[in-house]
């Protein structure tokens, strides 16, 4: 389902995002919990929550690195 704000992210995001990549995987969510709604557009048997997922943490990837901390940091 989609996320009206920063503190409805599962757990898992909210504990290993900073605030800006939260921003950037809520967004990328949403948009594609939208976009892929009609099982036809979707890959294989894919769910429409796990399609969404993909695509959040691909968008958050592009701005965002996880270092050799553990930690998630933003990509120069």
């Amino acid at each position: 389902m989609p996320y009206a704000n920063n503190n409805q992210l599962p757990e898992n995001v909210k504990k290993v995002l900073p605030a800006h990549a939260q921003v950037i995987f809520r967004e990328a969510f949403n948009s594609a919990y939208r976009e892929y709604q009609d099982p036809d557009s979707r890959r294989q048997d894919a769910s429409r929550e796990e399609v969404a997922l993909k695509v959040a943490w691909a968008a958050v990837k592009k701005k965002y690195a996880k270092g050799a901390d553990e930690k998630w940091h933003p990509i120069k």
